[in-house]
């Protein structure tokens, strides 16, 4: 007998409450100016509470981890040996289109006015988001395999349903079996390090990047390159009748030591890396290099769709 959207919803909150652990393999890609940005995604957790996920870029070159355990959630940077301490009760806090069981409270939270539709082999949900400080992602298309309720893709889209972002998942296994420091900051730290090759090569100059969007009206004022001892460090200042803002870049440098900076802001998924959001500033880094966003005036929305279109090699 065919399933029902109610059924199929109730044995969705029944797994997630049984579910002990998973591991999954996903690939991310982000629509941008220029081509897609693809990452690879793998995912872990451990209930109650612990989490692994790494995001790596598609030359392998660069990655990421966002890890939580006993001691709280962190992000590290192995290819600049760093380790960033945060507050947070992520991933409870907001939408993560990579995490099975917040594809199911997504579901369950919007479960009066969501679309439902099956094919021969999927349940297919269309549901609202909900991503913290931004309406650019409102909703969201998951399909579910029928035969085990495993996600098959996830499709994120703006009000005029272009899908910006994709995860497709290659893997997924319940009950998955971890090593005893599969969470432990340290040993992920080294482990990651063994993969990425230091890529913060002081001698290497880099691209200045330029936001593709900005709030309306807002120009690209001032744009100046100082001498530091990394290289150079570039500081754009964008203007609006009422508003402005400054985005500064420079060459990350290795940590000597890899010990965890505690970060005051709150940890922000960027889709192509996370960033550090406090109320008038963005951290982030990606490719070694290092961006600040500063701004009185914008809102964290509006620092958001800034930090994420900081993807272009000159003023469009």
């Amino acid at each position: 007998m065919e399933k029902k959207q109610d059924d199929v919803v109730r044995d969705l909150e029944a797994k997630v409450k049984g579910m002990k652990s998973y591991q999954a393999e996903a690939k991310l890609s982000i629509k941008t100016g220029n081509e897609p940005q693809e990452y690879k995604v793998e995912i872990w957790h451990k209930e109650p509470s612990f989490y692994r996920v790494n995001l790596q870029n598609a030359k392998k070159d660069q990655s990421q981890i966002i890890l939580r355990n006993e001691e709280g959630v962190f992000v590290l940077t192995p290819a600049l040996n760093k380790s960033f301490r945060f507050q947070s009760d992520w991933p409870q806090n907001s939408s993560q289109a990579y995490l099975y069981e917040s594809l199911v409270r997504d579901i369950l939270q919007d479960k009066k006015n969501l679309t439902f539709e099956k094919t021969d082999k999927y349940y297919i949900f269309k549901t609202k988001t909900n991503y913290q400080h931004q309406n650019m992602l409102p909703k969201q298309e998951i399909t579910l395999k029928k035969s085990d309720l495993t996600p098959v893709s996830v499709k994120l889209m703006d009000n005029d349903q272009n899908v910006l972002v994709k995860v497709d998942f290659s893997k997924v296994k319940f009950d998955a079996k971890f090593d005893k420091g599969a969470f432990d900051t340290k040993q992920n730290m080294s482990r990651a390090q063994v993969d990425v090759q230091t890529t913060a090569k002081e001698d290497k100059p880099f691209a200045i990047l330029y936001p593709r969007d900005t709030p309306q009206g807002m120009v690209l004022k001032d744009e100046k390159e100082l001498k530091t001892d990394s290289g150079k460090r570039a500081i754009l200042t964008y203007t609006g009748s009422k508003k402005s803002f400054t985005l500064i870049q420079e060459k990350a440098k290795v940590a000597e030591a890899s010990s965890a900076i505690s970060v005051s802001g709150e940890l922000v998924d960027l889709g192509f890396t996370i960033g550090a959001l406090t109320k008038d500033s963005l951290t982030w880094s990606h490719n070694g290099v290092e961006y600040m966003l500063v701004s009185k005036g914008l809102e964290p929305k509006e620092l958001l769709m800034v930090a994420r279109s900081v993807t272009e090699k000159q003023v469009k």
